[in-house]
């Protein structure tokens, strides 16, 4: 029987039919896989995948994700995790996000060497993703190479929705399915959807569709009921992969600044659902430390936020990574050297240049 997320199983692409046949084989054995792709693709949807065509199908599919909780919390969850899975399927999202601590934890039940507190064995087949490069972490010491052996013993890469347009269709049908209802476009919408760069991939389709199904005002959806961001797409308004980022970038400061948003309610939810991604956020940050000249404080207060919330914003940004250098945004001040009308043995320009 499909799972109600088994997304995979009404693609038409040759792409996901190449995926999908490898998967069918992969289910079979008890070999660990790591799905990667980018966010929204479907990566818990191939884990559930494999598992359902497994031996383990019968038992429990257990999620733990690595994505917005402390390190104590985070390895509470862990280790709940791995008992619930017992005998089935351990998914373990955005692996990339476990701390050094956790994932030598980690190492040791892949290696066998992690007893459980009843003595009993785990016995769990374990399946990671992760929307980020794995040997880029690991030059930088932020992942343990050794982890990575263990846990890619088979790669399956998910691709993006924009690089398999023609499953853009059977997904968005698929969805309105199972909210009991029937989507229909005219040829122009389809056209428009099907050419559309999807950034949050099959979850922002998703989205879409479900948004469609309920306020679109005709019973055929033409390309005026589509959201402004597609339609704008489809006539070039909406650029691909840096210019897209820049826009959702500037969508969201001005609606901070507007206070049509607000950081912890809109910016920091969407960013947990992963509908977000780092470099959204962090175009965020540059922009607005772009306006107030470095100064995080003055910040709180362009984006609305309260006083209180600075090491709360300080400590979520390093968590993710987002943090960006304040110098970069404050003024140069000129140099202040003597010069005597003549450039400094260093090479910079004499007082009073213009340069």
């Amino acid at each position: 029987m499909t799972h109600p997320l088994d997304t995979l199983t009404v693609c038409r692409s040759a792409a996901v039919e190449h995926l999908r046949a490898i998967a069918q084989r992969v289910a079979t054995g008890e070999a660990r896989v790591l799905v990667t792709g980018e966010s929204g693709v479907g990566k818990d949807d191939l884990a559930r995948f494999i598992h359902a065509r497994s031996r383990r199908a019968a038992l429990p599919f257990v999620t733990v994700s690595g994505v917005g909780l402390p390190e104590r919390s985070l390895g509470v969850a862990l280790n709940a995790a791995m008992r619930a899975a017992r005998g089935g399927t351990l998914f373990l999202d955005e692996v990339s996000e476990l701390p050094l601590t956790l994932q030598a934890r980690l190492l040791r039940l892949l290696e066998g060497g992690l007893a459980a507190p009843d003595g009993l064995p785990y016995d769990q087949r374990v399946i990671a993703s992760t929307t980020r490069d794995l040997g880029e972490l690991v030059a930088h010491g932020q992942f343990r190479e050794d982890l990575v052996y263990r846990l890619q013993v088979v790669h399956l890469h998910v691709p993006p929705l924009r690089e398999r347009r023609e499953d853009v269709r059977p997904l968005a049908e698929w969805k309105s399915r199972t909210l009991d209802r029937t989507l229909v476009c005219t040829s122009e919408a389809w056209s428009a959807l099907e050419h559309y760069y999807w950034p949050g991939n099959v979850r922002e389709l998703s989205n879409v569709v479900e948004q469609l199904t309920w306020t679109a005002p005709h019973a055929t959806v033409r390309l005026d009921d589509l959201p402004e961001s597609v339609r704008g797409y489809a006539a070039g308004g909406l650029k691909p992969v840096r210019e897209r980022r820049r826009q959702m970038a500037d969508e969201i400061y001005t609606g901070l600044i507007e206070g049509r948003y607000t950081f912890w309610t809109d910016v920091y939810e969407m960013f947990m659902r992963r509908d977000l991604t780092r470099d959204d956020l962090r175009g965020l940050i540059r922009r607005g430390l772009t306006a107030t000249r470095g100064s995080y404080r003055s910040m709180l207060e362009l984006f609305g936020m309260a006083r209180g919330d600075y090491k709360r914003l300080l400590n979520f940004l390093a968590a993710h990574e987002c943090a960006l250098d304040f110098h970069e945004f404050r003024p140069q001040r000129p140099e202040a050297r003597e010069s005597r009308g003549r450039l400094e043995p260093s090479g910079g320009p004499a007082r009073g240049s213009n340069l």
